[in-house]
Parts: structure tokens; C-alpha cells; sequence
């Protein structure tokens, strides 16, 4: 029996060999080789065909591995997060010129807002006229922290005085610029439904809220133009730091119901 099959494992070899050369199926239609012949049973298609196969199959990975990332990350770009430069110096002891600011545009919306907040808005009344270079990236956004909601009543006595907060002081050193009054002159404004009172850390060079009373709205800010609330400082990398909002700061003060 064994020399039965060596001899038929040898005719195999030899028409193997004598077709090989001609670029024909060594076995034809219907005669595989069975189990224990010593041959590979015939598997139909080209290496060229599964080649192009692993091509398309590269591609698409690169696609999934590639696009779907890019895409998440333009995704987060537009609706979660903002980024700006600081090209002026309104809220210096908190932010410096030159530095590059993360904001969450997901905490922007009215119903997130705190007081102590600091907040990326479009110019709401032409505001950078008085401020100069100080728009960020030369568009018509500005940065300030808020200070009042709607329904506060805000005040100041002027030089040497706090701001006040529905009647209640605020104690604002651990934010503004160090030697800076809370405001060199006096004012008092209550802060209408769907707006927001805002003021620089660095009240010497800051035209915030104060100094727009006569903008037709008070000087105040619609919650609709507010961006972003900015997170943190990510550049030049020796400023690289979180942003504290101090929300401490407004903690006894008492909320007041919008009229």
C-alpha cells in the first residue's frame, strides 16, 4: 500500500513539472488532490487579485484610522472649543498680550453663565473703537470678565470704593491687576433680561460696561453675542495655566429676579 502512494504522489510531481513551464492548472476541473497526496489543494483567483484586495483594504483603513480622528477634531474645533489671541492689555494680572486663550463654547450659553466668568463676545456696540488694537485676532471679539447677571444692580462709589453687587461689596484683589482700583469713578447700573455687566481685571485700561452707558444699552453685553467662557492659557509655554473664574468672589451675593 505504502509503494502505491509514493508512486502516485511521483506521477503527480512529474505532471506538475511538465506543465509548469506553460503557465496551465496542473490539476484540471474536478481532479484536486485528496487529503495525504503531499499537494496543496488548487485555491481559485490570481495574486494579483488578492493584491489589489489588501490595496483597498490599506485605503480604506486610512480612511477609518485617519479621517475619522481629523474629523472629530474638527468637529470638537467648531462647536466645543475657541481659541484667540490677546493682542491687548484689559485684562492684565490674569491675561498678558501675547498670550493664547481656550475657551468652551458649550458653557456659553445663558443658562451656564456665572458671575466671575471670563468671556469671549462679539463687540456689542462698537466698543473697539475705544479700545483700540485690543480686539482679539483683529475681528470684532472681546474679552472681559462678568460681573453682573440680569436683575443685579451694579455699583461702584468710584476710587478707594468696592463694587458692589445687589447691595452686597465684593472683594475682587485676588483678580484684578495688583494697585488697581475696582473703578476710578462712579456708576450704577442694573443689568436687563438676556444681558450680562462686564469689566477687565485691568480696570486702568479696560473700556468695559463702564464706560458704554450711553451705547443705547447700558453698556451691557446680550448673552446672544457671548462666545465662550475662556479655560485656560495655552501658549507661549511658560504661561500655560488654568483660568481661575473666582466664583468664591459672588458667593454671598443674592440673586434678584429680572423685571
Amino acid at each position: 500500500m505504502s509503494s502505491g502512494v509514493s508512486t502516485q504522489g511521483a506521477a503527480e510531481d512529474s505532471h506538475i513539472s511538465d506543465v509548469a513551464d506553460h503557465g496551465v492548472d496542473p490539476w484540471p476541473s474536478g481532479s484536486v488532490p485528496g487529503p495525504g497526496t503531499g499537494a496543496a489543494p488548487h485555491r481559485s483567483g490570481s495574486g494579483r487579485g488578492r493584491h489589489i484586495d489588501r490595496t483597498r483594504f490599506r485605503l480604506r483603513d486610512a480612511v477609518i484610522y485617519c479621517g475619522i480622528p481629523v474629523l472629530v477634531v474638527l468637529l470638537v474645533r467648531v462647536f466645543v472649543v475657541g481659541m484667540y489671541v490677546i493682542p491687548s492689555g484689559s485684562m492684565m494680572g490674569t491675561i498678558e498680550v501675547g498670550d493664547r486663550v481656550m475657551t468652551s463654547r458649550l458653557s456659553a450659553r445663558a443658562s451656564s453663565l456665572r458671575r466671575g466668568d471670563i468671556i469671549v463676545f462679539h463687540d456689542p456696540a462698537n466698543w473697539l473703537s475705544d479700545e483700540g488694537s485690543s480686539s482679539l485676532r483683529s475681528s470684532d471679539y472681546l474679552i472681559k470678565r462678568l460681573i453682573g447677571l440680569p436683575g443685579d444692580v451694579v455699583t461702584c462709589k468710584g476710587a478707594g470704593s468696592p463694587v458692589t453687587i445687589n447691595g452686597v461689596a465684593i472683594d475682587e484683589t485676588s483678580y484684578i491687576r495688583s494697585g488697581v482700583d475696582p473703578s476710578s469713578f462712579s456708576f450704577s447700573v442694573k443689568v436687563t433680561a438676556g444681558h450680562v455687566f462686564v469689566m477687565g481685571d485691568n480696570r486702568a485700561n479696560s473700556a468695559d460696561s463702564r464706560y458704554h452707558q450711553n451705547d443705547g444699552d447700558d453698556g451691557l453685553v446680550p448673552m446672544s453675542d457671548v462666545v465662550g467662557v475662556a479655560v485656560a492659557t495655552y501658549w507661549p509655554l511658560n504661561r500655560i495655566s488654568v483660568l481661575n473664574s473666582h466664583h468664591e468672589v459672588f458667593s454671598k451675593v443674592p440673586d434678584r429676579t429680572v423685571s
